[in-house]
């Protein structure tokens, strides 16, 4: 892909940069740990924690390189927790340069390589069974264009490019569109600590946390419905 660049990060794991919109697609001082910080310990593992769920229904903004479906997919292989994880891209990163990426590598698992490469692999818009726990629905759509239902998802992972390299997707009313589609109780989470994001989740009824960072970014931002 003549737009997109394989890096290492801090940690040692792979991501790419967007050399279009200079924009890296993970904190360059850790793909691996910002994931696993933002992503699964303040988002999937606090949920689990706090409501004890059987079962998990999450919707990622942004695919990407497929790092927090496969965190996600091992959570749920480590915890039984039954994940329906759906996830929208509306530029998908090729299977070549999946194949560069190096988090099989680093995270633990004899079965890591290969989910990974399943996640990458199965067909868009089929809901997949990827593990007994856990499922995968990939849609090759903008968020723009995706209709939601009312009051189905339990977690969000809001993980598009920063605001300042993709304004679009952080306005109020594709905020309100993922918010409507939460449960009560429900969970928004995400890297990005901008006032006016927490602002535009106050309005709509959320309560917002501004909790500490990953390594290298101050602030991260946890919103309950």
């Amino acid at each position: 892909m003549d737009n997109i660049q394989l890096i290492k990060t801090g940690d040692g794991s792979s991501s790419l940069l967007n050399v279009a919109l200079n924009e890296t697609y993970h904190s360059t001082h850790g793909a691996i740990q910002e994931s696993n910080h933002v992503f699964i310990k303040n988002g999937l593992q606090f949920f689990v924690e706090k409501n004890q769920p059987s079962s998990v229904s999450i919707f990622e903004v942004g695919f990407g390189t497929g790092l927090n479906a496969l965190l996600s997919l091992l959570f749920s292989s480590q915890t039984k927790i039954k994940i329906d994880y759906t996830s929208v891209e509306a530029f998908p990163i090729d299977s070549e340069t999946a194949s560069q990426l190096n988090y099989s590598s680093i995270l633990p698992g004899d079965q890591t390589k290969s989910y990974f490469k399943q996640l990458h692999e199965i067909e868009w818009d089929s809901k997949i069974k990827v593990i007994d726990n856990f499922s995968l629905l990939k849609r090759k759509i903008s968020i723009q264009d995706l209709a939601f239902g009312a009051s189905e998802l339990d977690i969000v992972f809001f993980d598009a490019f920063a605001p300042a390299k993709q304004p679009e997707m952080w306005e109020l009313p594709i905020l309100e569109k993922v918010i409507k589609s939460l449960k009560p109780n429900g969970l928004f989470v995400t890297y990005c600590a901008q006032g006016q994001l927490k602002r535009n989740l106050k309005s709509l009824g959320l309560v917002v946390e501004s909790l500490p960072g990953p390594p290298g970014k101050r602030e991260m931002v946890r919103a309950i419905k």
